[in-house]
C-alpha cells in the first residue's frame, strides 16, 4: 500500500474500499469526541471491550483520547464508515511539551472531579487505578523520548479490523507528522498484548525498553524513525 503522500492524495482525507463499504479517513473534529471516548472504552482491555471493568465509562478516554482531540486536534484522524466513526489515531510530535500542557490544561479539572484513590493499591479496581494515573501521570522514560520525541495511540473497533485500515491510519498519521518536521515517534503497549506488539513491530517499530508499572503487568516501548516514512 502506498502512503497518501506518495499517491498524490491530500494528507487530511481519503477513502478506502476493499470489496466492503467504503471507509473515509479524515481529520478529526470536535464533534468526534463522544466517538473517541466510546472507542477508547470498547478497545481498552488489551484491544477488547473494557466496559465491564469500569464504573465510569469515560475514565479511559480521559487519559488516552480526550486530551489529544482537545489539545492537539491537528494530530488526530479518524476512520468513518456508514455506521459512524469506528477508529482513530491520535498523538503529538513533542511528548515533553504535551506532558507539560496536560499538567497545565487537562489534569487540573479532572483532579477536581476525581479524588485520588484511598486504601491499599492492590485492592484498587480499574477506576481507582486510572484515578491514580490522573493524579500521578506517568512520564515517558527519558531513554525513549530522547530518541523518539513524538508518540501516538491508535484504536479500531472490531468491525473495521482486518481490512487494512490500521496500516492506512498509521500511514496517514506518520505522513502528516513527517511533513510537520517530526523525526521519530514511539508507542507504548501492554506487555500482555502480543497482538498489538506484533502490529507495531510489523510496521517499522522496534522495541526500545520494557518497564514495570504500578498496578500493571508492564509496558513495552517501541520507536520508529520517520526518515523512511511511507
Amino acid at each position: 500500500m502506498t502512503s497518501d503522500s506518495q499517491a498524490g492524495l491530500p494528507l487530511e482525507e481519503t477513502s478506502l474500499s476493499s470489496g466492503e463499504a467504503a471507509v473515509a479517513l479524515r481529520r478529526a473534529t470536535a464533534d468526534d469526541i463522544e466517538a473517541f471516548y466510546a472507542i477508547s472504552l470498547a478497545t481498552g482491555d488489551r484491544g477488547g471491550d473494557a466496559a465491564a471493568l469500569y464504573r465510569d465509562p469515560r475514565m479511559l478516554g480521559h487519559i488516552y483520547a480526550g486530551p489529544y482531540l482537545t489539545l492537539c486536534p491537528e494530530h488526530c484522524f479518524v476512520a468513518e464508515d456508514g455506521e459512524g466513526v469506528g477508529g482513530y489515531v491520535v498523538g503529538t510530535l513533542d511528548t515533553r511539551a504535551f506532558e507539560a500542557r496536560l499538567e497545565q490544561d487537562w489534569w487540573p479539572a479532572l483532579r477536581r472531579r476525581y479524588p485520588p484513590p484511598a486504601g491499599e493499591p492492590k485492592r484498587w479496581d480499574a477506576d481507582q487505578r486510572r484515578c491514580y494515573m490522573i493524579h500521578n501521570p506517568r512520564c515517558v522514560p527519558d531513554k525513549v523520548v530522547r530518541a523518539y520525541p513524538g508518540h501516538l495511540h491508535m484504536n479500531l473497533l472490531p468491525r473495521l479490523q482486518g481490512r487494512g485500515l490500521g496500516p492506512a491510519l498509521l500511514g496517514l498519521w506518520l505522513s502528516n507528522a513527517q511533513a510537520r518536521g517530526c523525526r521519530a515517534v514511539h508507542i507504548a503497549t501492554s506487555a500482555t498484548n502480543p497482538r498489538a506488539l506484533y502490529f507495531w513491530t510489523a510496521h517499522g517499530f522496534a522495541e526500545v525498553l520494557q518497564t514495570s508499572d504500578h498496578g500493571s503487568s508492564g509496558t513495552i516501548w517501541c520507536g520508529r524513525s520517520l526518515a523512511t516514512c511511507g
